[in-house]
């Protein structure tokens, strides 16, 4: 069970909750049970969707399973970036 964080934009989609509570192994399982509980949210997931886990973004491994109790955000894909499709960034960058 994951904690996952909605950037601003989808928060209307989502019932308008800043954190959902999603009970998934990896992040595609994840991304498959918030579109299967707030349908708008599909759309939106298409391309345009990063996953941060405990501070490493992941933009294409969505495989990548969702360790218990982890700090999960999704976030608006930005273009470029490395060629991985992940990234560590400084956990102070993070909202809290």
């Amino acid at each position: 069970m994951v904690d996952v964080t909605l950037w601003a934009g989808l928060r209307p989609f989502a019932d308008n909750q800043e954190v959902v509570r999603v009970d998934a192994r990896t992040i595609r399982e994840m991304l498959r049970k918030l579109e299967e509980r707030y349908p708008g949210l599909h759309e939106p997931f298409r391309g345009q969707v990063a996953v941060a886990v405990n501070g490493v973004i992941y933009r294409n491994d969505w495989s990548q399973e969702l360790p218990e109790g982890a700090e999960v955000m999704l976030m608006r894909r930005l273009a470029g970036g490395e060629g991985a499709g992940r990234r560590q960034f400084r956990r102070s960058l993070l909202p809290r």
